[in-house]
């Protein structure tokens, strides 16, 4: 049986959506955010690294969203969601894959840190770190984020996936950078990306995952 370590408003709603889109049996034991809204110590006992997801199965603890999405479909997938090997939708599909949690997430979780920052600090000096943190989001943050949301909106136009004409995995971990970005930020007028996330939450297993893994800012 797979299990999957979950924290709540975190990447791991993506592994349970794929097992559901699957249709595997899984358990799920999830964990609550702090009020800092960092993991629980708890989850350290399960991998060293603290952070979620982690998938047991048999002897095998594997953390990490893309390695464990890779896992699942190489052992239990049967050659769904996942375009032909070494076609041009698959590379596309390969790209996605990684550039979803290496290129897409960095940006955000930068703009998430540069907000927090002025709350952690004394009174009288969270103006000042506020219209400092401001700054280095205008000129490093926000034009760094207005290119990968071009690039989103771009990718989508095609065919409204990311890898080729049908829905993928590359979609499914797509999705958490796409919802990040519409719930914190905003992505302006651009046309594709809301009609992805408004036929991603319709989807049965996307709804069916989100009942399993409990609250879920995102959806």
């Amino acid at each position: 049986m797979l299990t999957i370590h979950h924290l709540e408003n975190s990447r791991s709603q993506r592994v349970l959506w794929l097992l559901e889109e699957l249709g595997l049996p899984y358990e799920v034991k999830r964990y609550e955010r702090r009020p800092d809204l960092t993991a629980p110590p708890e989850l350290r006992a399960v991998h060293p690294l603290g952070t979620s997801p982690v998938l047991e199965e048999g002897g095998l603890v594997l953390a990490e969203t893309g390695a464990i999405v890779t896992y699942i479909l190489q052992t239990h997938g049967r050659g769904r969601l996942v375009p032909a090997d070494g076609s041009p939708d698959g590379w596309r599909y390969q790209h996605f894959l990684h550039y979803a949690e290496g290129s897409a997430m960095p940006p955000l979780f930068l703009k998430l840190v540069l907000s927090r920052i002025p709350e952690g600090a004394p009174v009288l000096v969270r103006p000042v770190l506020r219209a400092a943190m401001a700054a280095v989001d205008q000129r490093l943050t926000k034009p760094r984020l207005e290119r990968h949301f071009d690039y989103w909106d771009a990718s989508l136009a095609e065919s409204g996936w990311f890898a080729g004409p049908e829905f993928t995995a590359a979609d499914i971990m797509m999705s958490f950078p796409v919802e990040a970005a519409v719930s914190r930020v905003g992505v302006g007028l651009r046309a594709h990306i809301p009609d992805f996330l408004a036929r991603i939450h319709a989807r049965p297993a996307y709804r069916r995952a989100v009942e399993r893994g409990g609250p879920y800012a995102y959806a």
